[in-house]
């Protein structure tokens, strides 16, 4: 039989779909300036977590646990117990014991390497660094050109697409054939097709992978490429957003496979390279997981059901905890776990305040395009497309027009001063242009004594300028708007009276020269600060023709009634109120004590956070000013630790947790089901505000278990690509996405401790039920054990879990 004939023979529909399917289970990553936290395993929500976590071991080597080493310390600091293990030995069935799990923390640790490639096995006339690093690094620095469109002031033509354009990067570069000594890397190039999706055919073909093969090969050839991947994932997932699809994901498929058949030397006798290859696959493929494999599994769940007993023992108290009747003033957070220790310090200081919790993006569906600029930025989840585009506004057109052109001229000499430090020359004349007097600046800057630079929508105003400034939105007809306003209120469980003055803090974060800014501000809101969101809602609400149009429909926000936006900002824990002129006189009083109580619950969680980040507490006023330098300090890894730490999810009224100190690890939706008679607000809730916060969480999880694959290296070494693609580790390799190791790291422990996240939902059975059988996304999550869902029910509350064969209670601790 010939080549051709047994090609021929090759079902290119199965392989096509078994690429395609592939390229499915690939999650996306975004962009620098909208990072948000994403869950790598997303796409691959559809089959239970247990049989994801044996196959991420079997082809990639990743564990998704910590280290023995990181058990045992918690073993015999007792935060793991013997009725922890036992509890995850009886739900999985296991035939050990807790002496053999104990023990089984001491073997020795073995390097899990996934399936093989045939680019790792070594070649004799390869020199270091061998086939895997020039792979990774060619396909890096290809796509990284490719992609790049602000960066660069060169790049590959893109009508051909990715993979041609790879194919004729390659045919150029005959410094290939002398960096891999492979005298005919060039010919074999030349061999290849034309097109992607002949390319795997062809790569299929010739190295003999049987159609068993092909999904774990298609796995591991995209796993090897995972940051590249994911951005192309982000293409599509964009690209279906407004109905349409985008392929360069298999593109990149076909690059990965065409390089697995250049590197083959056409050999096939019982010693080449390819035996050795297909005997290494066939044994990994059917190796089944490694008794230390599954004792840390074991010892993971037991870590897992230990925080589950912790959170119980605080929520199942005798009794809920009273709100105030007629309350000072209400404030509405993020449900961010940085705003919990906040809410209750302010409760604490002043417990005529009420406080309650709703998404960042406070359920405004917007696009922001800055006054003066064409840089539109979602301010939304992740999850969602904007519907509605927004701008900034004085409330005078011409005043408009003279204040954007004034900007447009400054950020122009702005970007000519960029484009004249980017000149081969300007590395000697920049330095003798601006002398010494620049050392004083680079001093500043690294002691954090100079001012921070400016958020991007506020960059090139004058002060005086941005103060005449607010967030509009379009010409709408006022039925549209009062619309708007009523299920913004009805989600957040505002139908009932409210206090005389209502405040709406969005959160955002500090730092500089920080590629990954954007990733410690509000996740709710495509990874921007709050701020836009939260003036925007109090425009609408204060409005007095949408306020009367509210009243007719039950909303009764009273004539008197103020509403206030504000900033938290996560890094200093200061709380910024905008436009406070505005407060009526008749509520002059109340405002001052809020003021006092925001100030002096402030420097409470300042003194809370400060060991956590190495500082002293002892002196209020010179930990904020160590807080403030440390968010202006460009060579700080670590200006704050994020959600680091998140482990719950809770909707439920306040009064089930306020007193309870949740250590800044839960996020807090408000919510009371007797207020939604039909569920729309719970699965609401359940279908995006519980989905993030699960993207929140397992962007931990796997940034902490696996930093190598799923997060982003040393944040020292950190460069940025095409200008706002993501980050390499150095000067090249694959794209790198997730988390830094210093945001889950302190140089000694770690500061975030992988579990799955706990849903916690007051509400009764068969709401809860309606939400997961009418949503496949709820239900892979709930019943395929990617999360814990659990019931809060009765006084004292008990908890019952939720799992694919229905709910069963809690056992008592």
């Amino acid at each position: 039989m010939t080549a051709l004939e047994h090609f021929a023979r090759l079902d290119r529909d199965a392989l096509h779909l078994a690429a395609q399917q592939a390229c499915e289970r690939i999650a996306p990553t975004w962009p620098l300036d909208r990072m948000i936290a994403v869950s790598p395993l997303w796409e691959r929500r559809e089959q239970p977590w247990q049989q994801v976590a044996e196959q991420l071991w079997q082809r990639a080597g990743s564990r998704l646990t910590l280290s023995a080493e990181d058990y045992r310390q918690a073993w015999q600091e007792g935060r793991i117990a013997a009725q922890h293990l036992q509890q995850a030995l009886a739900e999985q069935d296991k035939p050990w014991t807790i002496e053999q799990l104990v023990q089984a923390l001491d073997a020795p640790a073995q390097a899990d390497a996934g399936l093989p490639l045939l680019e790792d096995l070594a070649d004799p006339s390869i020199p270091l660094p061998g086939w895997p690093l020039l792979i990774t690094q060619q396909i890096g620095q290809c796509c990284a050109a490719w992609f790049d469109r602000e960066q660069a002031d060169w790049r590959p033509d893109e009508g051909a697409g990715l993979y041609q354009s790879w194919r004729s990067s390659m045919l150029a570069d005959r410094g290939l054939s002398v960096l891999s000594d492979c005298r005919n890397l060039h010919e074999r190039i030349a061999e290849l097709p034309l097109q992607p999706q002949t390319a795997l055919e062809v790569a299929v073909q010739r190295l003999g992978l049987s159609t068993e093969d092909w999904a774990p090969w298609f796995d591991c050839l995209l796993l090897r490429s995972l940051g590249w991947a994911s951005w192309c994932a982000y293409r599509r997932w964009q690209a279906r957003l407004q109905g349409e699809d985008e392929q360069t994901l298999l593109e990149l498929l076909a690059i990965r496979a065409a390089w697995e058949w250049l590197v083959d030397d056409r050999q096939r006798d019982a010693q080449s390279r390819w035996q050795r290859w297909r005997a290494a696959w066939q044994a990994r493929l059917q190796q089944p997981p490694s008794t230390a494999w599954q004792a840390l599994q074991l010892w993971q769940r037991a870590d897992e059901l230990a925080w589950q007993a912790q959170l119980q023992r605080k929520l199942c108290r005798t009794e809920s905890a009273a709100l105030p009747q007629a309350p000072l003033a209400k404030l509405f957070f993020c449900i961010d776990v940085r705003s919990e220790p906040l809410r209750r310090a302010l409760e604490q200081v002043c417990p005529a305040l009420e406080t309650g919790g709703f998404a960042g993006f406070f359920g405004l569906p917007i696009a922001y395009t800055p006054l003066g600029t064409a840089a539109t930025r979602p301010q939304l989840p992740g999850l969602l497309a904007p519907q509605l585009p927004i701008s900034d506004g004085s409330g005078d057109a011409a005043q408009d027009q003279r204040l954007a052109q004034a900007r447009q001229a400054r950020l122009s000499r702005k970007a000519r001063w960029r484009l004249f430090e980017r000149l081969p020359a300007s590395t000697f004349s920049l330095v003798e242009s601006v002398g010494l007097g620049y050392a004083a600046a680079l001093l500043g800057r690294t002691c954090g004594l100079a001012s921070g630079p400016q958020e991007p929508h506020r960059s090139a105003w004058r002060s005086s300028e941005w103060q005449q400034l607010q967030p509009r939105l379009p010409e709408l007809p006022l039925a549209q708007k009062v619309d708007l306003a009523a299920r913004i209120l009805q989600a957040m469980g505002l139908n009932g009276p409210v206090p005389a003055l209502l405040v709406l803090i969005g959160h955002g974060s500090q730092s500089a020269n920080n590629p990954q800014a954007a990733g410690l501000d509000c996740g709710a809101c495509c990874g921007q600060s709050g701020e836009v969101n939260a003036r925007l809602l109090a425009s609408l609400l204060n409005d007095t023709e949408v306020r009367a149009e509210l009243h007719t429909r039950g909303h009764k926000l009273p004539a008197h009634c103020h509403v206030l936006a504000g900033l938290h900002n996560t890094s200093t824990d200061e709380v910024q109120i905008f436009a406070e002129q505005t407060v009526p006189a008749a509520l002059a009083a109340d405002w001052q004590r809020l003021r006092q109580a925001l100030n002096a619950a402030a420097q409470q969680v300042r003194g809370e956070r400060a060991a956590s980040l190495g500082l002293p507490r002892e002196q209020p006023g010179k930990l904020l000013g160590l807080l403030r330098r440390r968010a202006r300090d460009w060579a700080q890894t670590r200006p704050e630790w994020g959600l680091a730490g998140n482990a719950a999810f809770i909707a439920a009224p306040r009064a089930r947790t306020r007193d309870v100190d949740l250590q800044g690890r839960a996020f807090l939706h408000d919510y009371d089901w007797r207020q939604d008679s039909e569920g729309a607000v719970l699965e609401l809730i359940m279908t995006a505000p519980m989905v993030v916060a699960h993207w929140i969480n397992l962007q931990y999880f796997t940034s902490t278990t696996d930093n190598l694959r799923f997060g982003s290296g040393n944040k020292l070494l950190h460069n940025v690509v095409g200008g706002h693609i993501g980050v390499f580790e150095g000067n090249g390799g694959d794209l790198r996405i997730g988390l830094a190791r210093q945001s889950v790291h302190d140089g000694r422990q770690w500061m975030h401790r992988p579990l799955r996240l706990h849903v916690l939902i007051e509400a009764p059975q068969a709401m809860i039920d309606r939400v997961i059988e009418a949503h496949a996304v709820v239900r892979d999550l709930v019943e395929h054990g990617w999360l814990y869902l659990l019931r809060l029910d009765g006084q004292p509350a008990q908890l019952e879990r939720r799992t694919a064969s229905g709910w069963q209670p809690l056992p008592a601790v």
